[in-house]
């Protein structure tokens, strides 16, 4: 979790006064009660009203909470803002925990067309506690990326072009993502203070 934290905060610093703004704003409508701080249930609440149920998962909040102390602080909500900016929010589909660390994918289904993934942490995937299509391949996520990248630098360039085009759409498809959850977090009330923009990361 710690190297997520880092890119979340190198990620903030390198944001917009504007934007860094927004997200004191947006922290301070996920605190209902002014405390300066985020309760689980305020951080439930705040979530399902903006139809984000995918991060409401209890792994997730207490990988947010640093401290364990049961509230996350506004450095610890910017993890969670980038979380749903990158789209790195993922659950073990095995053991249900949040992935915050290395973990692995099935390179079938992530190459596939389909938007559906299929991810596993480290722990399930060396004691074999996981079901999924046999044959699959499933590989660490960094060996994925570098296996993308060798596989468009292999290509002849006509082929390289219709792997980055496929490249390209699954980039749109993570994109309509973001653009999807920052719909879904602006919701329609009509206090500004209270709409959650992703775009603030």
């Amino acid at each position: 979790m710690e190297g997520i934290r880092k890119a979340a905060e190198a990620y903030f610093e390198n944001q917009s006064d504007r934007k860094k703004k927004k997200a004191r704003k947006t922290f301070n409508a996920m605190d209902k009660n002014g405390d300066g701080k985020i309760s689980l249930r305020e951080y439930t609440d705040h979530l399902t009203r903006k139809k984000a149920t995918n991060f409401t998962h209890q792994n997730i909040f207490g990988a947010l909470d640093k401290d364990g102390n049961g509230n996350l602080d506004f450095e610890e909500a910017i993890v969670l803002f980038y979380l749903m900016q990158s789209g790195r929010a993922l659950i073990c589909k095995s053991c249900k925990t949040f992935l915050a660390g290395a973990y692995f994918s099935c390179s079938q289904c992530f190459f596939n067309d389909s938007v559906s993934t299929y991810e596993i942490c480290c722990e399930c995937y060396g004691g074999k506690k996981f079901r999924h299509n046999d044959g699959h391949i499933l590989c660490d996520h960094y060996t994925l990326l570098r296996q993308s990248r060798s596989a468009i630098q292999a290509a002849p360039i006509r082929k390289r072009e219709k792997v980055l085009q496929f490249l390209k759409k699954g980039l749109l498809v993570a994109s309509i993502s973001a653009g999807v959850a920052e719909c879904i977090s602006n919701g329609d009330d009509d206090d500004d203070s209270s709409k959650f923009n992703c775009s603030i990361m």
